[in-house]
């Protein structure tokens, strides 16, 4: 069983970067993909950026060139550095781990772009 908490949102101003973070509980080393979604308020959640084992890397048309997830195997944090940040980009965000053949979400970081 793997835990995930995020953290690291909060209130930016457009243009503005934010690195929130996603830790486990246990080991993500062997971890098939780990996913960063996002959920404006009343829409549903979409998928923003994936790293798969192997250091592979996808992200939504939306996001691209602006973000970028890392993972961090002696923390078993994954990352999500987010620059340029648009008032669009504000959602909760909630990272999701595959591991052997089952999905761990967290709980969601509050990410709110805004003059």
């Amino acid at each position: 069983q793997v835990q995930l908490v995020e953290s690291g949102g909060g209130l930016v101003q457009p243009g503005g970067s934010l690195r929130p973070s996603c830790a486990a509980s246990g080991s993500i080393v062997n971890a098939n993909a780990m996913s960063w979604y996002r959920q404006p308020s009343g829409k549903q959640r979409e998928l923003v950026a994936t790293l798969v084992n192997g250091g592979g890397s996808n992200y939504a048309d939306s996001v691209k060139g602006r973000f970028t997830i890392s993972r961090d195997y002696l923390k078993n944090t994954v990352y999500l550095q987010m620059n340029s940040l648009k008032p669009e980009d504000t959602a909760d965000y909630y990272c999701r781990v595959l591991l052997y053949g089952r999905q761990y979400w967290g709980q969601g970081t509050q990410v709110t772009v805004s003059s």
